[in-house]
């Protein structure tokens, strides 16, 4: 006689697991998803409103299985300029925009040349968003506007906690956020039967406790309903997108947020033994994710990596996880909405300012500038012009001086001459001979001897450009003293 099973587990055979996991990644998102909003200096609901579809839309599609979608601390930056620049109603457009740009370039299979962009790119622009954003929310853990520069953020610093040290209120924020921040971090350290808490609510949950108990002069977050915060783009919105400024802007949501849901993705397939990312699918489903956030208002999404690591140390198994985690947010955000009230702002900054941190991969440039100096300046000089310049021209530069450098190391080329003293010199040339190594290339060949025959063997090169080229032959012609045999070009790159 056959066992007796339950037709609804054999159907979702890991329900259970995804269950778990699903409560993990909404207690996770939850406060994420609030302060990235407020940093980005919008309503908190439209930070639910993208962590809700991120979950119901995005996480029903195919992809990558376990990786979870919503507002990112990465596209901070670049919002609040956005808005700044443009107003909160043209949000909606640049995002639909970009979310259709991500749709196009799914469809034409795109989505893989993403991992081809340069670790130290991808490093860089986000220790670059990291410095910004740490450097914009100590004012708001303070009370303070912040400057509207990245360079303006950091240089006021010093003047802004001169200023805090004599005001109580500003001493009470300041208070709550560094309380916030240090909870967090002692929180990796508490028993693992604790920290199923995940560390981010229980900093807010904490703060907020704090502040209600001794009525705290600190703002809090302002909460308009759900429905009041949506925002639909109207006709009218989309006639800014004949600026240029605007279009770099989408350009910039659009190519930040796919290497960074697929960077995600690409990390999450790690930590985990299922099936693997899609990555023209995954980049498919963030496009529609982003068509229908614009078409709400809402902020940009991208896969991210902590959501995405939560879900899979709490054993997910299948999508179910990420798909329920977006329908508690709609739970909450219906249900419960006056909660949000009871949040102060500075706790959510020291959430901003600990995930701003945790971008800024000290680590790695040290290692790289011991191995790879390279690649460790291009880190650097890619952080730094995002904070000095803005967030689509620093993540350029850095895609410059990459393109830069590939190019000077795959222009390698070796010069070796057999001179016995007497007779003809016979020199070759291996390598890459292009004009990047021209300079080189000349000073090495006119030090030969002219006064004797000489013999260039050009069989070694792999590639000969047009300007090496033109450069030996005129060399070949002009190099050779009066009454010597004229030099010889042997080989296939010989004419």
């Amino acid at each position: 006689m056959e066992p007796l099973t339950d037709p609804q587990q054999s159907k979702f055979p890991f329900l259970r697991q995804d269950f778990a996991a699903s409560l993990v990644v909404f207690l996770v998102a939850l406060p994420l998803c609030v302060g990235i909003a407020v940093a980005s200096g919008v309503p908190a609901e439209l930070g639910l409103i993208t962590g809700i579809v991120g979950g119901l839309v995005t996480g029903a599609m195919r992809g990558s299985s376990l990786q979870v979608s919503g507002p990112a601390a990465g596209l901070t930056v670049l919002v609040f300029e956005a808005v700044q620049s443009f107003g909160l109603p043209a949000l909606g457009v640049l995002v639909l925009t970009a979310g259709l740009l991500q749709l196009v370039m799914g469809a034409l299979r795109l989505g893989r040349w993403f991992r081809a962009i340069s670790l130290s790119v991808v490093e860089g622009m986000l220790a670059g968003i990291g410095l910004v954003l740490v450097a914009g929310q100590l004012y708001s853990a303070a009370g303070m506007e912040a400057p509207a520069s990245g360079t303006g953020k950091v240089a006021g610093l010093p003047g802004a906690l001169a200023e805090a040290v004599t005001s109580t209120q500003a001493l009470a924020s300041l208070g709550v956020g560094a309380g916030t921040v240090a909870l967090m971090v002692v929180w990796r350290r508490t028993p693992k039967r604790v920290r199923v808490v995940p560390g981010a609510l229980a900093a807010v949950v904490v703060a907020t406790a704090v502040s209600v108990t001794f009525t705290l002069p600190v703002a809090t977050v302002r909460v308009e309903g759900l429905l009041d915060a949506v925002q639909m783009p109207g006709l009218s919105e989309f006639g800014g997108l004949a600026s240029l400024s605007m279009l770099g802007t989408v350009l910039a949501f659009t190519l930040i947020a796919s290497a960074e849901s697929l960077f995600s993705a690409a990390a999450v397939d790690r930590l985990h033994d299922g099936p693997r990312t899609e990555y023209d699918r995954e980049l498919m489903a963030q496009g529609v994710g982003n068509t229908v956030c614009g078409a709400l208002g809402a902020l940009p999404m991208t896969a991210v990596i902590v959501r995405s690591a939560a879900n899979v140390q709490a054993g997910a198994r299948t999508k179910a996880s990420r798909v329920l985690h977006g329908l508690w947010l709609l739970l909450f955000a219906a249900l419960l909405p006056s909660a949000l009230e009871l949040i102060p702002l500075p706790a959510l900054a020291g959430i901003l300012v600990h995930a701003g941190w945790k971008l800024i991969p000290l680590r790695t440039v040290v290692a790289l500038w011991r191995e790879h100096r390279g690649e460790a300046l291009i880190l650097v000089v890619t952080a730094v012009s995002i904070v000095a310049v803005n967030m689509f021209e620093g993540v350029l530069i850095g895609l410059a001086l990459s393109v830069a450098k590939a190019a000077w190391d795959a222009s390698h080329i070796r010069l070796e001459v057999d001179d016995s003293g007497t007779g003809c010199v016979r020199a070759r040339l291996s390598g890459n001979a292009t004009f990047l190594r021209l300079p080189k290339i000349l000073d090495s060949l006119e030090a030969l001897p002219q006064d004797r025959p000489v013999e260039l063997d050009l069989s070694g090169l792999h590639h000969l450009d047009h300007a090496c080229r033109t450069a030996l032959e005129t060399w070949a012609q002009r190099h050779s003293a009066p009454g010597t045999d004229p030099v010889q070009l042997t080989g296939p790159g010989a004419r």
